[in-house]
C-alpha cells in the first residue's frame, strides 16, 4: 500500500526513544523527510546517520517539551529546512512512578507543562498551515492507562487521559480542513520505558523483574510484549492519506491486554 508519505514533513518527538525511534524510521521509510525531537542529541544524531545512509531524509533537533517558549524556534527551523510540518507525532516522555494521593504540586505543575501544555502549544504552532493546506495528521501517543488506570502510575493516568479529551474536541473542529487527530495507545511495548517500570515494580514488592514481566506477559493475550515496529506501523498508518476517514478515534495497540471494550 502507499501511504501518500513521500514529500511530507513529520515532526516524531521522542524520537531518541523506542517507540519514537520505530516512529520516525517508518516513516522515513515511507518517503517522508522526518525532524528528530528529543532531549537525547545523541540518540537523534546516531538515528538521523542511519536514515540518511538508507536515503531518507532527517533532521536532528534538541527538542526540551519543558522549554514552552522555544517551541516556536524550533519549529521555525524545520520549516527553513524540510518545510512546514504536515504529519505532528506527539510522543513525550512518562513522570516517574507515584501515587495519585500526596504528591507535591510543583511534581503536577511540570509534568503537566512537559506532558501536556508542550503538546497543545506544540500542534497550535503547526496546525494553522495544516489547515491553509487542507491536509495534516496529529497522532498522540498516551497509554493504556487512559482506559484501565495502571496502579502507581497516578500522574501519568490523569494527565495522559486529558490529552484524550483534547484530541476527540479538536478533532471535530479541524475535521472539514482534511486535517485528523488521533490518539494512540501502546500497551506493554518492548522499550526502555517498559523495562524501567517493570524494574521499579519489583523493587517495590521485593521481587525479581522476571517475576514481574512474567506476571506482566501472562496478562496479555497475544502473550509477549510488543515490538516497537508493531506500533510504528500503526501510526504510519494513521498518518497517512488512506487513513483521511479515520479521526477523533483512540486505537489500542496492546496485544489484547485492556480487557474492556
Amino acid at each position: 500500500m502507499d501511504l501518500g508519505l513521500k514529500g511530507k514533513t513529520a515532526l516524531v518527538l521522542g524520537a531518541g526513544g523506542g517507540l519514537g525511534g520505530a516512529i520516525a524510521a517508518t516513516l522515513a521509510r515511507e518517503g517522508a523527510r522526518v525532524a528528530l525531537g528529543d532531549i537525547d542529541d545523541a540518540a537523534i544524531a546516531r538515528l538521523a546517520t542511519t536514515i540518511t545512509d538508507a536515503g531518507g531524509e532527517a533532521l536532528a533537533l534538541p527538542f526540551d517539551l519543558s522549554d514552552i517558549a522555544g517551541i516556536d524556534a524550533r519549529v521555525a527551523a524545520i520549516e527553513a529546512a524540510l518545510g512546514p510540518v504536515d504529519v505532528l507525532v506527539n510522543n513525550t516522555g512518562g513522570p516517574p512512578p507515584t501515587p495519585a494521593a500526596g504528591q507535591d504540586p510543583e511534581l503536577w505543575t511540570k509534568s503537566f507543562g512537559q506532558m501536556v501544555l508542550s503538546v497543545i502549544t506544540l500542534t497550535d504552532r503547526v496546525l494553522p498551515q495544516m489547515r491553509a493546506r487542507k491536509w495534516g495528521r496529529i497522532i498522540t501517543s498516551t497509554s493504556s492507562g487512559v482506559v484501565a488506570p495502571i496502579p502507581n502510575l497516578g500522574i501519568s493516568n490523569a494527565l495522559r487521559l486529558s490529552l484524550v479529551g483534547w484530541s476527540k474536541t479538536l478533532a471535530r473542529e479541524v475535521a472539514r480542513d482534511g486535517v485528523t487527530a488521533n490518539i494512540v495507545l501502546p500497551g506493554r511495548i518492548a522499550t526502555a520505558r517498559i523495562t524501567f517500570l517493570d524494574a521499579q515494580k519489583a523493587k517495590r514488592e521485593g521481587r525479581t523483574v522476571e517475576e514481574v514481566a512474567a506476571e506482566s506477559t501472562a496478562s496479555i493475550p497475544v502473550g509477549r510484549y510488543g515490538d516497537p515496529q508493531e506500533y510504528a506501523d500503526v501510526v504510519a498508518f494513521l498518518a497517512s492519506a488512506p487513513a483521511s476517514y479515520v479521526t477523533g478515534s483512540v486505537i489500542r495497540v496492546d496485544g489484547g491486554l485492556i480487557a474492556s471494550i
